[in-house]
C-alpha cells in the first residue's frame, strides 16, 4: 500500500502525492481543516432551511408521529455516507461523486452521475435562495416598516440575484472565507435548532411528551389539516408521504468531497465530515422538529392555524418579538450559508469536469484565479445557471394546463417544479454512484484510503441501494394530483423533468461524447485503470 495513505500527520505533500498519483497537481489551496470540511456538509445539509420549509407539511400528513420517521431516514443515508466515504477517502479528488463513478465503473458512467448530480446543484441554489426570500421580507417589514410582497416575481428576483451575487464573491475570493461563512452557518443552525427548542421549552410547551406518539387523526380525511386522504391508513399511507419531509432534508453531506483538494489529510478527514455532518443534522433536525411539535397550540383551532399560514413562524409567535427576531435572523443566515455551500460545491464539480475536458470551453471554465486559487470561471457559473433557472418564478399559469397525459397545476411556478428535481436528482445520482462502487468492488477493486468498510462493504452497499432505491420510486412515483404525495412530487411533474434533464444531457453526451476525452484521465497507481481491467 502506498505510504501516502499511512501518513498519519496528512501533511500536505502526501495529499498532494496522492492527487498525482491520480493524475492531477494541485492547483486549488489545500487551506481547509476537519472542521472546515465539516461545515460546508453541514451547512449544505442545513436542518433549519429543510425543518423550516417542510415542517408544516411533515407534520400536516402525518401528525406528530412524523417525527419517529426521521432516524429512518438518517440511517439509510447514514449507510450511503458510508458508501462515499470509502470512496472519498480512495479518491479525495475535487467532483466527489462524479469521480467516485468515473473511477469505479467507466468514464461515461462517470459523467452521467456528474451530469444529475451537478444539475441538481445548481438548481437547489435557486430554490435556497429563493426560499428565503419570505424570511428576508418579513424581516425588512418588522424592522423598516417595508410592506413587501414575498410572492411577487420582482421581489423575488431582486433579493435571489443579491443574495447569488454576494456568495459568488464570497466563495471567488477564497475557499478560505468559503469556510468561514459555513463555519458561521454550523453556529447559526446549533442556535436556531437546539436554541429555539429550549426557548419554546422555557416559554411552556403546549402538550406533553405523548404527543410525539401521536397521529393527532392526520390518517383520516376528516380530520386531517391539509385536507389529505389516506383511507385511515397511517403507516402504508400517510407515513410513506410524511417520510419525504425528511428525504428532503439529509444530504448534501457528500459536498464534503467535493472540497476534498481543498482540505487536508482528506482520505482521512473527508469520510469523518460526511458522517459527522449526517449525525449531527440529524441530532439537531430531531431536537427542533420535537420543540415544534410540542409548541404546537393545544386547541384544535390554535393547531388548525399552523397549517393555514402560520407554520413555524405561527409557533414561535408565543416567544417574546425581540426573540422572534433574532430567531429569524438566524434563519436568514442558515439559508445564506446553505446557498454558499451549494454554490461552491458545485463550482468544484464544473471544476472537476472542465479539467477532464468533459465540458464545452472547459479551458475557460476549469480557469483557477492565480490570487485566489479557486476556480473563479465555475463559480461564475454557479451563479449565472442558478439566476437564470430563478427567472421561472414568472412562469405561474392561471389554471391547469394539459401536457399530453398528465396536468400541470395551477398556482405552481415553473421554479418550484425545477426544484423538485432537486431532490430526485440527488437520489439518483446518489444510487448511480452506490452501484458504481458495487460494481467496483465485484470487478476486484480494493479500497487503499485511510477509511474502508472490510468486510462490511457488501453489506452496507446492499442497505445503502435499498434504501436510494425505495426512497427514489416515493419520490417520484406519480399517483394523481388528488394524491397526497402530489404536495412534493406534483404528480407526474417530477418524474417528467428528471426524463426531461436526463434527455437534456443524452443529447449532449450523443453529440460531443465527453467520455472520450474523461478516458485520459482514469489514471492510479494504486490500482489498474479501466482499461487494463478489461
Amino acid at each position: 500500500m502506498s505510504e501516502v495513505m499511512n501518513n498519519p500527520q496528512g501533511q500536505p505533500d502526501a495529499d498532494a502525492e496522492r492527487l498525482q498519483n491520480l493524475g492531477y497537481t494541485q492547483e486549488l489551496s489545500r487551506v481547509l481543516s476537519l472542521f472546515d470540511n465539516f461545515s460546508v456538509a453541514f451547512s449544505y445539509l442545513s436542518p433549519m432551511v429543510g425543518v423550516y420549509s417542510l415542517f408544516v407539511l411533515g407534520l400536516g400528513s402525518a401528525g406528530p408521529l412524523y417525527l419517529w420517521l426521521m432516524p429512518l431516514v438518517v440511517l439509510g443515508m447514514l449507510m450511503v455516507a458510508l458508501v462515499f466515504g470509502e470512496l472519498g477517502s480512495h479518491y479525495p479528488v475535487a467532483g466527489a461523486i462524479y469521480q467516485y463513478g468515473k473511477y469505479s465503473v467507466s468514464a461515461g458512467y462517470g459523467w452521467w452521475v456528474g451530469w444529475l448530480y451537478g444539475m441538481a446543484l445548481l438548481v437547489t441554489v435557486a430554490s435556497v435562495d429563493t426560499g428565503v426570500v419570505s424570511y428576508v421580507t418579513a424581516l425588512s417589514d418588522q424592522w423598516f416598516g417595508t410592506k413587501m410582497d414575498p410572492t411577487n416575481s420582482t421581489t423575488i428576483l431582486v433579493i435571489t440575484i443579491i443574495l447569488i451575487l454576494i456568495q459568488t464573491t464570497m466563495n471567488a475570493v477564497g475557499a478560505k472565507l468559503m469556510s468561514r461563512v459555513t463555519a458561521l452557518g454550523v453556529y447559526v443552525e446549533t442556535i436556531g435548532t437546539f436554541g429555539v427548542a429550549i426557548a419554546l421549552a422555557v416559554v411552556g410547551f403546549h402538550h406533553g411528551f405523548g404527543f410525539l406518539f401521536k397521529t393527532a387523526g392526520a390518517q383520516y380525511p376528516a380530520t386531517n389539516p391539509l385536507g389529505m386522504n389516506f383511507h385511515g391508513n397511517w403507516l402504508t399511507g400517510a407515513a410513506l408521504v410524511a417520510v419525504l419531509a425528511h428525504v428532503y432534508i439529509f444530504y448534501g453531506f457528500e459536498s464534503a468531497g467535493d472540497i476534498a483538494e481543498e482540505t487536508k489529510d482528506a482520505s482521512r478527514q473527508v469520510p469523518r465530515a460526511m458522517r459527522s455532518a449526517l449525525v449531527y443534522g440529524g441530532v439537531a433536525s430531531f431536537v427542533l422538529v420535537a420543540g415544534l411539535i410540542l409548541a404546537t397550540p393545544s386547541s384544535a383551532k390554535g393547531y388548525a392555524a399552523v397549517f393555514s399560514g402560520g407554520g413555524v413562524p405561527g409557533i414561535l409567535s408565543d416567544l417574546p418579538q425581540w426573540l422572534q427576531d433574532f430567531f429569524l435572523v438566524m434563519v436568514i443566515i442558515a439559508f445564506f450559508s446553505c446557498g454558499t455551500a451549494v454554490q461552491g460545491a458545485g463550482a468544484r464539480l464544473a471544476f472537476s469536469f472542465a479539467r477532464d475536458g468533459a465540458v464545452p470551453a472547459h479551458k475557460w471554465v476549469g480557469h483557477i484565479s492565480p490570487r485566489f486559487h479557486t476556480p473563479v470561471n465555475a463559480i461564475i457559473i454557479g451563479a449565472i445557471v442558478p439566476i437564470a433557472f430563478s427567472l421561472m418564478v414568472n412562469i405561474n399559469p392561471s389554471s391547469d394546463v394539459k401536457i399530453l397525459w398528465f396536468t400541470y397545476p395551477k398556482g405552481i411556478n415553473a421554479l418550484f417544479v425545477l426544484v423538485s428535481f432537486g431532490v430526485s436528482g440527488i437520489y439518483l445520482s446518489f444510487m448511480l454512484t452506490v452501484i458504481g462502487s458495487m460494481i467496483a468492488r465485484a470487478r476486484g477493486w480494493v479500497p487503499e484510503g485511510a477509511f474502508r468498510l472490510g468486510r462490511w462493504g457488501w453489506l452496507v452497499s446492499w442497505l445503502a441501494l435499498a434504501y436510494l432505491v425505495v426512497m427514489l420510486i416515493n419520490i417520484v412515483a406519480p399517483t394523481g394530483l388528488s394524491s397526497p404525495r402530489a404536495f412534493f412530487n406534483y404528480d407526474w411533474i417530477t418524474f417528467v423533468v428528471m426524463v426531461g434533464i436526463a434527455l437534456v444531457g443524452g443529447i449532449y453526451f450523443v453529440i460531443a461524447r465527453p467520455d472520450r476525452a474523461l478516458k485520459a484521465h482514469l489514471h492510479d497507481e494504486l490500482e489498474p485503470t479501466a482499461a487494463e481491467r478489461e
